[in-house]
């Protein structure tokens, strides 16, 4: 199975903001950072291999940041792709600050939100951002600053689309009353559920719903994964990747990591189906 091509078109797409479809299963660049998200990858190569591989296996949608090294991974990205495939869509962000390995900083100026826009094109080399997303919402800046300045570059053609990263539904509406938004990436998996509400809200309006780390936090379903993984001949991760996808159309998982075959095995869940009694189960349960 991960010597084979295209996996990852076997869960599905979605389209971003009606214009940008992707296939379902994506990316995430994290990883291929340092300890701490902060410096180069341990292995150069081994990372350009895990995007270029990315790209073999079906993947389409790639989600990086501007804080993940800081800048080594969207210049990784650019370094193992570029030219991009015609249906590659990049999605990075800007809002958190980075003062060392493991410390995150929201800062949500305007000038600040444009200048890291314009710094993610150049490392990016595109004209245009495909999905550029607030990181995080900056408390001591009115939240109208921080959307309205994306709407700006949006309305000046340097993004397409504008998303938004652990919100609620509340911040979520308000932020919508200033522009468009077509994505959320919240902290979700089948042991972290407390973005619910956001995510029926999400499907309800045809917006994309980005899990970050959506193979964690899996103690309190871990007997019924093992026993699920096993009927399926597959691995408790490839099982909670499976569900996810299963749980709604607007699922967009980005695993990560900086090994190929972890890769490989990551992307094999897209051709995992699950009973509904199966999904059921495992949707009851919480940590």
């Amino acid at each position: 199975m991960t010597s084979s091509t295209n996996i990852a078109a076997q869960s599905g797409t979605f389209s971003i903001g009606g214009d940008l479809p992707v296939v379902r299963l994506g990316y995430g660049t994290m990883q291929l950072t340092g300890d701490g998200v902060w410096g180069p990858p341990r292995d150069h190569d081994e990372a350009v291999a895990v995007l270029r591989r990315a790209v073999e296996l079906g993947i389409t949608f790639f989600d990086t940041a501007d804080s993940y090294g800081p800048v080594v991974a969207e210049e990784l990205l650019a370094e193992a792709l570029h030219p991009y495939a015609d249906d590659v869509v990049i999605a990075t962000k800007a809002g958190l600050t980075r003062q060392g390995p493991g410390i995150w900083t929201p800062v949500g100026g305007p000038a600040y939100l444009r200048q890291q826009a314009e710094l993610s094109l150049r490392r990016l080399k595109v004209d245009a951002i495909d999905l550029f997303q607030l990181h995080r919402i900056d408390p001591a800046v009115p939240l109208e600053d921080q959307v309205g300045e994306l709407a700006k570059l949006r309305d000046e053609g340097k993004i397409k689309h504008i998303g938004l990263s652990e919100v609620t539904v509340d911040e979520l509406q308000a932020a919508e009353k200033i522009a468009p938004i077509v994505t959320v990436q919240n902290r979700f998996s089948l042991g972290t559920r407390d973005a619910d509400a956001l995510l029926a809200h999400s499907e309800a309006n045809g917006i994309g719903f980005i899990p970050w780390r959506p193979v964690a936090d899996h103690t309190g379903a871990a007997g019924a994964l093992a026993e699920i993984a096993d009927a399926h001949d597959a691995t408790v991760t490839q099982i909670a990747l499976a569900w996810l996808l299963q749980l709604s159309p607007v699922m967009l998982p980005i695993p990560g990591t900086s090994q190929v075959a972890h890769l490989e095995s990551n992307t094999a869940a897209a051709s995992i189906t699950l009973t509904a009694d199966e999904a059921e189960r495992l949707g009851d349960l919480t940590d």
